[in-house]
């Protein structure tokens, strides 16, 4: 490893102690490292504005980082355990090709700040990918929703309750994909804060042209407070990754239904068969292994949120606790991302079994569309109830799945699923 930025002549370096401090850290930065390169590009043209650094050492500055950028995307530079981390890497190199101009680089900042802005950088990104999945989904839900409305059986408390049909079931994911996506962009917003030029989290003594690197870097906002820039570190991430669990969460449900649906005992659903895999043992078997780790993605997501909570027991100021929210970070958004990429092409080909879902509709299935009626003719809804309630078993008679669908005129229901209004929701956040 080389020599740390912090070593001094009275420092001891044990290299057990180095490797624990390290840690994956160097690796994980692999993630965060061009984005730590083009905040260090804005920050030494800010150095540059106020005279810290000449314009031609800017400029030298700035084409050395950008053959970085290019070397790292190539593979002819690897971030690896030769550093400390991703900071001290690109310090390690300017300094190397430019002498004392890069030893200039890290004037007015800390690695606390560096990792602050590359990792709000990251996850504008990430939030961006978040978005455009949940409307990659939404949209093939509504797609579907529109395509075609087979009849299906309604379920509350896993038990058969009424008439429902297929594209009442893709209008409500849609829906929810398109909250979510609602959800990602706004915490993308929320945490459109600039933290860099905050140094150690009590600013330095040089005029630094923060209003300059926001700008250069396309934040929103500049973060004012170096205090708080350090006490939104985990707390931007917890929410960002909550962004991620919203999408999860429904996923996790429609997931649920897609295991039940494709069982031999529902058998409404058949999936792609690169969405299934066999048994080891038995070979009659097809398994939902696909749809199962999607419902349990939730869960891997969820588990890095509630570790970065548990690393914030902290006063305030930077700890080297938060050190460890990357790797949870990382971990959190890299599964999330991956599960939801999955969901559109398995929606868009997975079949209905039309006669399936039909058989499954019993006659008492009708006995809610009896006391609705009763009760729009005038007989108290109770009493309406009661009455439907004794007849459960006939109520079907002279009734059919359409026909139930096409008296549900409520908006949103059968008859009204209100697609439109949805696509004109998804259209305006697809701009």
């Amino acid at each position: 490893m080389a020599q740390p930025l912090w070593q001094k002549a009275d420092s001891k370096v044990d290299a057990r102690i180095m490797k624990f401090l390290a840690g994956a850290d160097v690796v994980l930065d692999r993630e965060f490292f061009l984005h730590d390169i083009l905040a260090s590009q804005a920050h030494v043209q800010g150095l540059a504005r106020i005279g810290v650094v000449s314009h031609d050492e800017a400029a030298a500055i700035a084409r050395e980082l950008n053959v970085l950028a290019d070397d790292f995307r190539s593979g002819g530079f690897v971030l690896d355990d030769r550093f400390e981390d991703g900071h001290s890497a690109i310090e390690a190199r300017l300094t190397e090709r430019l002498g004392d101009a890069g030893r200039r680089v890290h004037t007015g900042r800390s690695r606390n700040d560096q990792i602050l802005v590359a990792t709000r950088l990251w996850l504008k990104d990430q939030l961006a990918q978040l978005a455009a999945l949940n409307i990659a989904i939404a949209r093939t839900c509504l797609d579907r929703a529109a395509a075609e409305s087979l009849p299906l059986p309604g379920y509350t408390h896993l038990q058969r309750a009424v008439v429902s049909s297929t594209a009442m079931w893709f209008a409500g994911f849609a829906e929810g994909f398109i909250d979510n996506a609602v959800r990602a962009r706004a915490t993308a917003d929320w945490i459109d804060a600039n933290p860099l030029g905050t140094a150690a989290g009590y600013g330095v003594n040089l005029p630094l042209d923060r209003q300059y690197t926001t700008a250069a870097l396309g934040f929103g906002r500049m973060q004012v407070s170096p205090i708080y820039a350090q006490l939104s570190r985990g707390k931007f991430e917890m929410a960002a990754l909550e962004a991620m669990t919203s999408a999860l969460l429904d996923l996790r449900r429609l997931a649920w239904d897609l295991s039940l649906f494709t069982t031999a005992e529902f058998d409404f659903v058949s999936l792609p068969a690169e969405y299934t895999t066999g048994s080891s043992i038995m070979p009659n078997k097809r398994n939902p292994d696909v749809v199962e780790l999607l419902r349990a993605s939730y869960a891997t997501v969820a588990a890095a949120r509630t570790e970065i909570e548990q690393l914030l027991s902290l006063p305030s100021g930077y700890q080297r606790d938060l050190q460890f929210s990357k790797g949870s970070l990382f971990h959190g958004f890299t599964h999330g991302l991956s599960a939801l990429e999955l969901v559109p092409d398995m929606l868009a080909r997975m079949t209905w079994k039309a006669e399936r879902m039909r058989a499954a509709i019993e006659p008492a299935m009708y006995a809610t569309d009896v006391a609705i009626e009763q009760a729009a003719a005038g007989v108290p809804f109770r009493d309406a109830y009661r009455a439907a309630a004794e007849t459960a078993a006939s109520a079907g008679e002279g009734r059919s799945p359409e026909s139930s669908l096409a008296a549900r005129v409520s908006p949103g229901a059968g008859h009204a699923l209100g697609l439109d209004e949805l696509r004109a929701r998804l259209d305006a956040l697809a701009g």
